[in-house]
């Protein structure tokens, strides 16, 4: 008897040993094998290799946020060309970030013929400041026409250049914004860079209410956790709903999950520790500093992690990351999944965004000390991070919102679309005492004792952690936990930092109103703190964030609960979002109506190639797999086998026609808000009826007639 379909692939995909040339065993202490940053046009390497007095303007071009002038440019080119012809890089680009979500590219030859036969590797200061690709196909929500087509790049020297490697050579890239011809940001970077500004000049003002006259600027800092899911390559490309869209559209339950909770921190297999390992390399040498992997929740699902940057090199690097971890995948016959929720019945991919605000002169402002409750500047900012959640939580919703998100942020997974702040046993007590002007706000630390002198005894924190909390203090900074896997994190950050400088300045005012009023420091920003935290701590929630009785309470506080991304996203174009994008000059409301379009075009458009090839994998895969085991038990004779089968193989078939005609006849003449809505109310359930009786019937049909792999190979064969 032939063997089954299953069993030769699964052998195939486990069969894996190491091909010994990715690492090897090498001397980390010998300076020659120290790699970090090795592939990035470092401070370091600038200085090294520009003249003293060049190195100089330009690093006082960045600390002071001034525009660099030609000549400055032009050294800068000549060095950086040199830089990357030694790595072996024949071209270079502007590598920007459109609206897609992604990153973009064009390369150029740094070689130009002479006219005598040869060529000539050129790179002046004014191909090194801008760029001009052809805008005509990048999304832009309505700001320019498809006929015109002009857009720049325009070199962002806050983050550096690096190389790309490649096996038949290398690649320099020059991270840089990109504009519309009319000069509105068409690009991530732009209104996060406008945004660190904003938020700069806010909490500077305020830390000179505090005495602080040092401080010139003020960064955010971000250390994003990157959850992925990998997969044998041989599954993905036997399954095309995973090439097509990310996410498996068809799939049973396992008999095995995440049940067990064996999966999490476990030991890591061999053949995921050695992609680790070689992902990490490549990610060092381009200067992202990596910290952390580990086994996430769900079976063959992971997670890296890199220390904290300010928001922009974070955002950058963290595209970088994505596109290395997936890149680097193929060489181990794995396929890196980064969709929020490429399997059903387990958990979905996160990103958390750890967020926090740090001064030029080494102090985070979110750093609380032994004491917070009497840590004076903590917590007014605290306090300005509070405020500026509660008035602005549908915003950061729609900051997260995307057709993939849909799938975690209503369920039980991933924190909930309800936006709320977890404080900490430690904070509360502080802001609750400061609120009612009763009691000491002080947590005595205490000690962990774990009931043997083997084992040292532990400090405990002031407070536990929250893992339900979609906004969490954790330590010394705030951790948004609902970005998605395969998010940017620009838009989320530029909504933080924005309306962060917002409740700043509103309690800066207060404070120095206060102060005029005669009031000391402290008591004045005792005054500002009572009232900021009085009028904003519904938003302060410590409980589960999971459970119904939640829902109930955070409705009769006054929070909302936008489940879907079109619930979600109106809130980009509210007039309070324009009114605090317009104050901080980040996002003009044109510019923020042209992303709202774009949101919403993505997600209609997301979902109809998910229906298309739902349709196209029932019609032409699992309908007639199902006909063939109805022929096949109708030839065995066997009466309540077929009573069994027929009317389920019916109703795929009826379900199927049910989800062609509702691809086929969406809405026209209508906004699209409304086709979005459609999307979710029409076509989504039928999508889902027609995955219900596909997945009971793969428990039915025989084993070998199962035109797909299922969840227990994809999941479980490492």
């Amino acid at each position: 008897m032939p063997p089954t379909r299953l069993r030769p692939p699964n052998v195939n995909a486990a069969q894996w040993t190491a091909n010994g040339d990715a690492l090897g065993a090498v001397d980390l202490t010998a300076r020659a094998n120290q790699i970090y940053g090795a592939n990035v046009f470092s401070p370091a390497e600038q200085r090294s290799r520009l003249p003293k007095d060049v190195y100089k303007r330009l690093q006082q071009t960045l600390d002071n946020g001034k525009p660099l002038d030609e000549a400055l440019a032009d050294s800068v080119a000549a060095a950086m060309k040199d830089w990357a012809l030694e790595k072996g890089a024949t071209h270079y680009t502007h590598w920007f970030q459109p609206l897609t979500g992604l990153t973009a590219e064009k390369h150029d030859s740094f070689y130009a013929p002479t006219g005598d036969g040869t060529a000539l590797a050129e790179f002046s200061g004014g191909e090194l400041i801008q760029g001009e690709p052809d805008a005509s196909s990048f999304p832009t929500g309505g700001i320019r026409a498809t006929f015109e087509a002009r857009g720049y790049t325009a070199w962002d020297p806050s983050s550096p250049a690096f190389i790309l490697e490649n096996p038949n050579g290398a690649l320099l890239c020059i991270p840089t914004a990109f504009a519309s011809w009319t000069g509105e940001a068409l690009d991530q970077k732009i209104p996060l860079l406008r945004s660190m500004d904003a938020l700069s000049k806010s909490a500077v003002r305020a830390l000179r209410l505090f005495g602080d006259e040092q401080t010139q600027r003020v960064y955010t800092t971000v250390g994003p956790e990157q959850e992925y899911f990998l997969v044998d390559e041989q599954y993905f490309y036997e399954r095309p709903d995973l090439i097509n869209t990310g996410r498996t559209l068809f799939g049973a339950k396992p008999p095995k999950g995440h049940e067990l909770d064996d999966h999490y921190f476990g030991s890591i297999p061999e053949r995921i520790l050695a992609y680790m390992l070689e992902s990490e390399r490549e990610l060092q040498k381009l200067g992202v500093p990596v910290k952390t992997r580990h086994n996430e929740v769900a079976p063959n699902q992971y997670e890296l992690a890199p220390i904290f940057e300010n928001s922009n090199v974070s955002s950058d690097h963290q595209q970088l990351t994505m596109q290395v971890l997936q890149n680097v995948a193929r060489r181990y016959g794995l396929v890196c999944l980064m969709h929020e929720k490429p399997f059903a019945g387990v958990n979905g991919s996160g990103k958390h965004n750890n967020w926090s605000m740090g001064t030029d002169t080494g102090s985070n402002l979110l750093e609380p000390g032994a004491d917070p409750a009497t840590n004076i500047r903590f917590l007014f900012f605290c306090a300005a991070v509070i405020a500026a959640v509660n008035k602005h939580q549908a915003l950061l919703r729609a900051s997260v919102a995307n057709a993939g998100q849909d799938h975690r942020l209503g369920a039980n997974e991933a924190p909930p679309a309800i936006i709320s702040i977890f404080l900490g046993a430690e904070l509360e007590k502080a802001f609750g005492s400061i609120a009612s002007g009763d009691g000491d706000g002080s947590t005595e630390r205490g000690v962990l004792g774990l009931g043997t002198p083997v084992l040292p005894p532990l400090p405990m924190h002031g407070g536990d952690r929250n893992r339900t909390s979609p906004f969490a203090f954790t330590g010394n900074k705030f951790e948004f936990r609902a970005l998605g896997s395969s998010m940017s994190l620009a838009f989320p950050n530029t909504v933080l930092n924005t309306i962060a400088a917002e409740a700043i300045d509103a309690l800066a005012e207060d404070l120095e109103n206060a102060l005029k009023a005669g009031a000391t420091l402290e008591d004045a920003v005792g005054q500002v703190v009572k009232q900021a935290y009085s009028q904003n701590k519904q938003v302060c929630f410590m409980g589960d964030n999971y459970s119904e009785e939640w829902h109930a309470e955070a409705e009769a506080r006054g929070l909302l609960n936008l489940r879907t991304t079109p619930d979600a996203l109106p809130w980009v174009v509210d007039d309070q979002t324009v009114s605090v994008f317009g104050n901080y000059g980040v996002l003009s409301e044109r510019e923020l109506e042209s992303r709202y379009e774009v949101f919403l075009e993505q997600y209609v458009t997301k979902l109809n190639i998910e229906a298309e090839t739902a349709a196209s994998i029932a019609r032409t895969m699992i309908l007639p797999a199902a006909v063939r085991h109805l022929n096949e038990v109708k030839a065995s004779g066997i009466e309540d086998l077929v009573a069994e089968v027929r009317p389920v193989v019916e109703e795929l078939a009826g379900s199927l026609r049910a989800l062609e005609a509702v691809n086929r006849d969406h809405p026209a003449d209508c906004s699209t808000l409304e086709h979005a809505e459609y999307m979710r109310d029409t076509v989504i359930p039928a999508m889902n009826d027609v995955r219900a009786i596909a997945d009971g019937l793969e428990r039915l049909v025989a084993d070998d007639l199962w035109p797909r792999p299922k969840y227990e190979e994809m999941l479980f064969i490492k």
